[in-house]
């Protein structure tokens, strides 16, 4: 078998090195369908923790799941004006079915505002049948012309909120709290920390009032739209009738969200924490949490074997997700190549040595300073230990994220000409004030390529606020974040 090609390493060329580890690491490959992929099991693995964790996360704030149609009749699609032109570019439609022409054209599912605030406007009479908060968990298309694996696909997995509310303030406060939710997930799960904050009106969702992100720097200092929670307002529920009768007898429009995120956030995880020698998957998420390697050979293989099953069974009931590689046509070095190259937080490794000194060798995939990278542990406490050291290695991976988006942001930016240049050396996020017009946007997006990510939220703002936009016209009217995005 001819020898693997080396690994593109992040320095030469990131975009290459990502492309490289999706493939090899077995996440995904790229399909026969134009612009689509195929999620193979390692990815889609991760994906179901993903989608576990963030399930619990939005049943445990009162929402449901349910399930909406793939097909959307194209009126749907063209009652809210602004949505239909967000939209336009990026449509499959179905013409024809049964060998017939259609009546009536079908989109293919974008997203499902339309026909879910349809079905909405058939539920609701009272605001006794409000607040509705459905969640569902779909594939989506979108004609993309320039695919990228997992981060821009013409077909995509991802979840999808709609609530409908009796009030305006209640229908914000649940874009804010979704917000909320989404970033303590990215955080605490996949240790990828974001900047949140509100879009700019030429960035928002079409047809939303304001959309809510959370904007994440990976290591190459692009910004990745992580997620995004809108406040919709009555739009929606003017175009299909989503009425009720008030508690005072009057008749109104509800008041709609919706929010969501998708695979994209797989991406997100392996251009975070990746290196030059593969994947790297935090322990929350990651299929396999430890995989046990036995160095086989010679007399004592099936005492080796034995134990290994031993430890395999004792991790598995203190709650690891271990996997045992007892496969004979592979050698122990490849097995090592492939796990580390997978991303598994930690390997335990056991052999005839091991057996006769009780003892286990533990390999992290990411060897802190001045540690070796792997450690003769006691077999007892090996496995007594991994649970808290998974833990660490989750908290670690975060706190890593989180000093280099810090360094990577460069704050008090007075001019354009400036951010130009702080971006052109390597900045991340570059934090200005700015006026609120979008002429300002479109300047610093020709000039600089960046895009305005978020008018940051107050956490994200600097201690001295700006008081002059960017542009150098004008006051500024709030503080924003600009970053090259994906």
């Amino acid at each position: 078998m001819a020898e693997e090609k080396k690994l593109t390493t992040r320095a030469e060329d990131f975009a290459e090195w990502y492309n490289e580890v999706v493939q090899r690491a077995e996440l995904a490959d790229y399909a026969p369908v134009r612009g689509s992929m195929v999620i193979r099991p390692w990815g889609y693995g991760i994906w179901e923790n993903m989608q576990r964790a963030l399930d619990a996360m939005l049943k445990d704030t009162g929402h449901e799941n349910a399930y909406f149609p793939l097909l959307i009749p194209m009126s749907f699609i063209e009652k809210e004006k602004k949505h239909v032109e967000g939209f336009a570019p990026e449509l499959a439609v179905v013409t024809q079915a049964g060998g017939k022409p259609l009546e009536e054209p079908y989109a293919i599912r974008p997203t499902s505002e339309t026909i879910i605030y349809a079905m909405y406007a058939k539920w609701v009479q009272s605001y006794r049948d409000l607040p509705i908060l459905l969640n569902q968990w779909a594939n989506v298309m979108r004609w993309e012309l320039r695919t990228k694996l997992f981060l821009r696909t013409t077909e995509f997995l991802w979840q999808e909120g709609h609530t409908a509310h009796a009030t305006a303030a209640e229908a914000e406060a649940e874009a804010v709290m979704i917000l909320g939710v989404y970033r303590k997930f990215v955080e605490e799960w996949i240790a990828m920390p974001p900047l949140t904050g509100v879009k700019s009106d030429n960035e928002k969702f079409a047809g939303a009032v304001r959309s809510h992100s959370i904007e994440a720097l990976m290591q190459d200092n692009k910004a990745l739209q992580a997620g995004t929670s809108h406040f919709l307002g009555q739009n929606f529920a003017k175009q299909f009738e989503l009425k009720f009768q008030s508690e005072g007898g009057q008749e109104e429009y509800a008041w709609n969200t919706s929010w969501g995120v998708s695979t994209r956030l797989v991406g997100g995880m392996v251009m975070t924490h990746g290196d030059d020698a593969g994947l790297v998957v935090p322990p929350k998420i990651a299929p396999v949490q430890v995989v046990i390697v036995p160095i086989l050979g010679g007399d004592d293989e099936a005492a080796v074997r034995a134990k290994c099953d031993e430890v395999a069974a004792r991790l598995k009931a203190a709650g690891v997700r271990v996997k045992l590689d007892a496969r004979d046509n592979v050698t122990a070095g490849a097995k090592y190549y492939e796990w580390e190259r997978k991303g598994v937080p930690f390997r335990v490794e056991i052999g005839p040595k091991d057996l006769a000194k009780g003892s286990v060798a533990l390999v992290r995939r990411l060897t802190p300073e001045g540690e070796k990278r792997k450690a003769f542990v006691p077999e007892a406490e090996a496995i007594a230990t991994l649970p808290t050291r998974l833990d660490a290695f989750q908290k670690e991976l975060l706190e890593a994220a989180r000093k280099r988006r810090e360094a990577s942001s460069v704050r008090g930016v007075q001019s354009i000409d400036e951010l130009a240049k702080a971006l052109d050396e390597g900045a991340g996020f570059v934090f200005t004030g700015w006026s609120g017009d979008p002429a300002v946007e479109a300047e610093v997006k020709e000039r600089t390529k960046a895009t305005l990510r978020a008018i940051v939220d107050e956490e994200f703002r600097s201690p001295a606020a700006p008081s002059k936009c960017v542009s150098g016209k004008g006051a500024s009217i709030a503080e924003v974040a600009w970053a090259r995005a994906y």
